[in-house]
């Protein structure tokens, strides 16, 4: 051991872009030895993503260049690497004494692989690894039946949930910023250097707006209106607090509560079900006969297929990288019912758009729509995109807004309602053997 290199802990940020109320980095602080906060740009990610115009890395990029102008003013820095974890930590001590390399869980199938790899590395050089609970209230086994096994509908789930919060599970996490390592200040690694560009996101930090929250449960499915809470991209990179959120939902409405306990119920069904990730939770839809036809998938992803309120959906979606939630259904039901074309081709292509992106949410979600999923809507609600925009959108005024031409698209449609109907309830008795 070379007693010359500065002995420190690592605090490694990564889906907690936050020093408020972050349990990992509160324990890091807390431990005695000084804290090096860093962020790995991850090559294995970044080398996935098709687009170098990808408001994701630029929403993090902004994020992390907020974090460090905070962690400046107590005298510290945001070290940002870019390359493979592994590569970074063994640069990392060769550079330091490493005491302990603190995180905070994570719970997708690959970034669990990802921190057992790690925590291997770290045993074997004589390190420690702690990771803590950060993004959730309740993770893993935390919510469980009485046999011991994991909840797959969420109604009872959502109710044991319910049952278990008490006040401490909300208290948040004091940051004591005398325990980081003084460091000075050194730029980020540019988006050009890792080969992506600037965007027209602008980062602002997360407000709760307590009037919105008040009112979600009365204007949550009216896409014209500004009347959700935006906050699926703060959420997913942790730019506000789990704890936060749910404090403001329990005080203040019920509906949005059920929203963040939908999140989680996804985030363990992922954890316990990994294979769901690619995979029908209910096997039988496996049988199910996917057309899959790519050029109605174009049409589809492009917002060309004839109908008002698909088209304005999937243009919002490719213009801004966010589409309102009602409208995800509605887009999702008729990529999967009345196109039939697998849920995967969908899932996908969320995931290479959304901003918000989530990996537990977007599978559960496209699943709830093609009825494959563990709490899915069953195979027989079809979605009448007609009946959706009357009632949601009566005045045409989110429509107007994202699709302007679509009296003109309007005798092109690309299937019928009543055929397409008729063909998924076909398709899909044939496939479940009903």
């Amino acid at each position: 051991m070379d007693v010359n290199k500065a002995r420190v802990s690592i605090f490694w940020f990564r889906r907690d872009l936050r020093l408020e109320d972050n349990h990992g980095l509160s324990q890091a602080l807390k431990d005695g030895a000084e804290v090096l906060p860093i962020f790995i740009f991850d090559t294995d990610i970044l080398n996935k993503l098709p687009d170098s115009y990808d408001r994701r890395v630029d929403y993090i990029h902004q994020a992390l260049t907020k974090l460090q102008q905070e962690l400046q003013v107590f005298g510290a820095d945001l070290k940002v690497y870019v390359g493979e974890p592994l590569d970074i930590f063994k640069q990392l001590h060769s550079d330091y004494q490493l005491q302990t390399v603190f995180c905070n869980r994570d719970y997708e199938p690959d970034a669990v692989k990802r921190d057992e790899f790690i925590k291997t590395w770290a045993d074997g050089a004589g390190i420690g690894f702690r990771s803590f609970k950060d993004q959730v209230i309740f993770e893993k086994s935390d919510v469980l039946k009485k046999d011991g096994s994991p909840y797959t509908v969420f109604t009872p789930y959502s109710r044991v949930w319910k049952a278990k919060l008490e006040a401490k599970n909300l208290f948040p996490f004091e940051i004591d910023a005398t325990g980081f390592k003084k460091l000075p200040f050194e730029e980020l690694p540019a988006l050009e250097s890792m080969g992506f560009q600037k965007t027209d996101l602008t980062f602002v930090k997360p407000i709760l707006k307590e009037t919105s929250i008040r009112d979600y449960d009365r204007f949550r499915d009216f896409p014209a209106l500004d009347a959700t809470t935006r906050l699926g991209v703060a959420l997913r990179f942790g730019t506000v607090s789990i704890r936060k959120c749910v404090s403001l939902a329990d005080a203040c409405n019920e509906t949005w509560l059920n929203e963040l306990i939908w999140r989680e119920f996804f985030m363990q069904i992922l954890f316990h079900f990994p294979d769901s990730q690619t995979q029908c939770f209910k096997p039988a839809y496996e049988g199910i006969a996917w057309r899959n036809n790519e050029k109605e998938f174009e049409a589809w992803s492009q917002g060309n297929t004839g109908y008002a309120l698909v088209d304005a959906g999937m243009r919002e979606l490719n213009a801004t990288g966010f589409m309102h939630n009602r409208v995800r259904m509605v887009v999702a039901s008729f990529l999967t019912k009345h196109l039939l074309i697998d849920w995967r081709w969908g899932e996908a292509y969320f995931a290479e758009k959304l901003l918000d992106y989530d990996c537990s949410a977007n599978v559960g979600n496209w699943q709830w729509a093609a009825g494959c999923g563990c709490d899915a809507a069953p195979y027989f609600r079809i979605f009448n995109p007609e009946e959706q925009l009357r009632k949601f959108d009566k005045d045409l005024m989110y429509v107007k807004r994202w699709n302007p031409d679509f009296e003109s698209k309007a005798m092109t449609r690309i299937v019928e309602h009543a055929f397409a109907r008729d063909r998924a309830l076909y398709t899909y008795k044939l496939g479940l053997g009903k």
